[in-house]
C-alpha cells in the first residue's frame, strides 16, 4: 500500500473514525481507517455506549419483572443470570461489529488493522503514516489528508491502577459476577449508569460525589431530582465528598472518604468503580513530529476540526473542549468529511448538542441551563412541566421527573430543554430539531403532538413557559 495516496486516513476506528471515513466514501473520495483493536468500534461500540445501554435494557427488563402483577401478568419468581447478561451484551456488540465490517467492504475503506503514528508534515502535499502491525511488522501509507481519531482511556485516582476490584467502565463489563456492594466515585454518566444497573440488580450501591451536586453538566434541579429518586431507590449519595484511599481486603475494598462536613467515614463494598472522566489518547500519535501542541492532551482545532499542522484533522475525544460524546465525534467526523471533499458542511455548534445519561430515570438536555442562561445576560423564563400529568408516562408507570424549557422572556427564543424521566433520551432530539431550527415558545406550543406519547410533555412544557399547560 505504500505506492497508494489516499484522499484520507483516518487514525482511529470509533464512531468518530469510522464515520468521517464512510461519508468521505460516499463523497467518492478512496479512504483508509487505521485501528489497533482486534475489532472496530473504539471505546463506544465494544466497552462504552453500546454495551452499557444493554445491560441498563436487562435491568430495566428486571425491574419490570419484579412486580409483573402491577401490569396483570403473573409469573413465577424472576432468577438473574448474569452470565446471560453478559452474553447478550456481548452478542449486541458482535452484531453491530460485524455490521461495521460490512460497511467497510461496501463502500471499499482500507480497513487497517495497527498502530498509526505521524511522521512529520506533509511532503509535496503528502502526508506519510507509519503503521505498526500486530505481527510487529512495520508498514505506511499515504494520504492527502489526516483525520486523528484515535479516542479516550478512562481516567484513573492517582496512586491506583484498574484491577479485579478496583473497576473502570472497562473492567466492570467483564465482571464474573454481579456484586452485592459497589461504590461508585463520580457522578457523571457513567457512574450513574452503572449505579442504576446494579442497583436493580440488587446490589447495596453508594456514590461519592466531589461536587455539591449529582450529574454536575446538568441543570440544578435535575441534579436534585436525581438525588431524590436515587435516594428513593435506595442509592446512598454522599456529595462534596473527597476519595482518600482505597484499602484492600479479603472482603473486597475498604473506601476511605471524608464527607462533606468534614468527617471521615469508611464503606466496605466488593467492588469501586471509578468514573471520574476519560483522558484524550494522544500520548503516542507522532504529534511531537509535526506542529501540534496537545493541551492537556487535548488537541485544539478551528471550527472545522483543523489543527495547527496544515492538512491535520482532529475530530471526537481528543478534541480540547468539545464534550466525549460519541454523537459529537459522529458529526465531526461528518464535517470533516464534508469540507475534504468540497461538500456543504455546518460546524458542530456546541450550545446544541444533546447529552444523554441512561440510567433510571433517564436524563436528557440540549442548550443553556437555567443558571448558564442567566449568566449570560438573557431575561431568562422558565417552565416546568411533571411526567405525572403525561397519559402515556402513567401507561408506562414512570411518573417521576419533568421536562424543564429555559427561554428568552423578550423573543421567546427556546435557549434550553432539560429532561429527567422515561425515554428522556429519545424526545430530546424534538429539542435538539427545535433550537437548531431557531424556533420560538409560541410555534412550538402550535406544534401537534401525537396522543398519547410521552414527548406530548414537551408540548406541556413549553406551554409552560406561558403558564399554559393543558394537563398539570
Amino acid at each position: 500500500m505504500a505506492d497508494t495516496i489516499f484522499d484520507l486516513v483516518v487514525l482511529g476506528g470509533g464512531p468518530a473514525g469510522y464515520t468521517c471515513a464512510i461519508r468521505a466514501s460516499q463523497y467518492g473520495l478512496k479512504a483508509a481507517l487505521i485501528d489497533a483493536n482486534d475489532r472496530l468500534g473504539g471505546t463506544c461500540l465494544l466497552w462504552g455506549c453500546i454495551p452499557t445501554k444493554s445491560m441498563l435494557f436487562s435491568a430495566e427488563l428486571w425491574d419490570h419483572l419484579k412486580h409483573a402483577d402491577r401490569y396483570g401478568i403473573e409469573v413465577t419468581p424472576p432468577k438473574l443470570n448474569w452470565k446471560g447478561v453478559l452474553a447478550r451484551k456481548d452478542d449486541v456488540i458482535s452484531r453491530h461489529v460485524k455490521g461495521l465490517d460490512f460497511l467497510m467492504k461496501k463502500n471499499k475503506i482500507n480497513a487497517i488493522k495497527g498502530y498509526g503514528r505521524l511522521t512529520g508534515p506533509a511532503k509535496d502535499g503528502v502526508h506519510t503514516i507509519e503503521v505498526k502491525t500486530a505481527d510487529g511488522k512495520t508498514d505506511t501509507i499515504k494520504a492527502k489528508k489526516v483525520v486523528l481519531a484515535t479516542g479516550s482511556d478512562a481516567r484513573m485516582l492517582p496512586g491506583y491502577e484498574a484491577d479485579t476490584t478496583i473497576l473502570t467502565n472497562y473492567e466492570i463489563l467483564k465482571i464474573d459476577e454481579a456484586p452485592k456492594s459497589l461504590v461508585v466515585v463520580g457522578s457523571g454518566a457513567v457512574g450513574v449508569e452503572f449505579a442504576s444497573i446494579f442497583r436493580s440488580f440488587g446490589a447495596e450501591v453508594t456514590i461519592l460525589e466531589a461536587l455539591p451536586r449529582m450529574v454536575p453538566a446538568e441543570d440544578e434541579d435535575v441534579g436534585k431530582e436525581l438525588l431524590r429518586l436515587f435516594k428513593k431507590r435506595g442509592i446512598d449519595v454522599h456529595l462534596s465528598a473527597k476519595v482518600d484511599k482505597f484499602e484492600k481486603n479479603k472482603d473486597g475494598v475498604l473506601v476511605h472518604f471524608t464527607k462533606s462536613d468534614g468527617t471521615g467515614e469508611t464503606k466496605q463494598a466488593e467492588k469501586v468503580l471509578v468514573a471520574v472522566g476519560r483522558a484524550p489518547r494522544t500520548y503516542d500519535v507522532g504529534l511531537d513530529k509535526v506542529k501540534i501542541t496537545p493541551d492537556r492532551g487535548f488537541i485544539v482545532t478551528n471550527e472545522w476540526m483543523e489543527t495547527t499542522e496544515p492538512g491535520i484533522y482532529a475530530i471526537g475525544d481528543i478534541v480540547a473542549g468539545l464534550p466525549q460524546l460519541a454523537h459529537v465525534g459522529s458529526m465531526a467526523g461528518l464535517v470533516v468529511a464534508a469540507r475534504i471533499a468540497g461538500k456543504f458542511a455546518k460546524p458542530v455548534n456546541r450550545t446544541r448538542i444533546p447529552g444523554c445519561t441512561y440510567c433510571d430515570p433517564q436524563i436528557a438536555s440540549v442548550g443553556l441551563t437555567e443558571a448558564q442562561a442567566k449568566e449570560k445576560g438573557f431575561q431568562v423564563k422558565v417552565g416546568k412541566f411533571p411526567f405525572v400529568g403525561n397519559s402515556k408516562a402513567t401507561i408506562l408507570d414512570a411518573h417521576d421527573g419533568f421536562v424543564k424549557v429555559v427561554s428568552d422572556a423578550k423573543h421567546g427564543e427556546i435557549l434550553g430543554v432539560h429532561i429527567i424521566g422515561t425515554t428522556a433520551t429519545e424526545i430530546i432530539a424534538e429539542a435538539v430539531t427545535a433550537i437548531e431550527l431557531e424556533a420560538t415558545i409560541e410555534e412550538m406550543m402550535f406544534t401537534i403532538h401525537a396522543h398519547p406519547t410521552v414527548a406530548e410533555a414537551l408540548l406541556d412544557g413549553f406551554s409552560s413557559v406561558e403558564g399554559m399547560a393543558v394537563n398539570v
